[in-house]
């Protein structure tokens, strides 16, 4: 639990889809739960969404997100002496 992961899920698609169409559709969080109904993630947003294991195609760790950025000041955003 608690482990940051993804999980890559197939879409229930209709037959007149448009062509194109993505079938799967990528979940990104830590782990809150998994039993034998499936996984559910926490998101960074702060969702809390199931993927029911039928639809599961993987999953996998993934690392921590990367620290923020500082932004860098341009030569012209230096204040005038």
């Amino acid at each position: 639990m608690g482990e940051r992961v993804v999980v890559r899920r197939r879409r229930d698609l209709p037959p007149d889809a448009p062509a194109g169409e993505p079938r799967h559709t990528d979940v990104l969080g830590h782990v809150v739960e998994i039993d034998d109904d499936g996984v559910t993630l926490r998101t960074r947003h702060g969702d809390v969404v199931h993927v029911p294991a039928d639809v599961i195609a993987l999953g996998k760790r993934v690392p921590p997100p990367p620290a923020p950025r500082t932004r860098r000041r341009r030569e012209d955003d230096r204040p005038a002496p």
